[in-house]
């Protein structure tokens, strides 16, 4: 299926690679087809990916596997959050977090407390709140992220 989109243009996309949330994302709920989307022709490991709606070209969420940010994060979710995913295993789970990037990348910060969860098994997605009262929706990452890099 051909897709416009936001910084990619016009992409042919799998429709397996459909994910549905039957919610929308915060603020969004009217949106509910979403694709994962990365440059391939970037040489090294994309960081941020795009989560992009399917249904309006302009919105495009950044988003990022939290673990890059942080590698204890371990958010605290009330199961009824999940029900829409449909019957999971913890491994067909995926985790992401949406990023700002102002001007100033110094500034990057993530959303620790509104993750997005995925159920790869199904393509189903939702974006929950982190019961976790150190989690906060702007937390800075940039020295992580600068710190990970340098690492690898």
């Amino acid at each position: 299926m051909l897709v416009k989109t936001k910084y990619f243009g016009e992409i042919d996309l799998d429709e397996a690679k459909v994910i549905t949330f039957d919610n929308g994302m915060m603020g969004f709920e009217n949106y509910k087809k979403y694709a994962i989307l990365y440059d391939i022709e970037k040489e090294q490991k994309n960081t941020v990916s795009w989560l992009q709606s399917l249904e309006e070209p302009e919105l495009a969420f950044p988003v990022i596997n939290p673990l890059a940010a942080d590698e204890k994060y371990d958010p605290v979710v009330n199961d009824e959050y999940l029900e829409s995913l449909g019957e999971f295993k913890e491994e067909d789970l995926v985790v992401l977090l949406t990023v700002t990037v102002p001007e100033k990348i110094e500034e990057i910060t993530a959303n620790f407390k509104a993750p997005i969860v995925i159920n790869a098994a199904t393509a189903k997605g939702c974006q929950v709140i982190a019961e976790n009262q150190d989690y906060k929706v702007k937390q800075s990452i940039y020295d992580r992220l600068k710190k990970k890099k340098e690492e690898s």
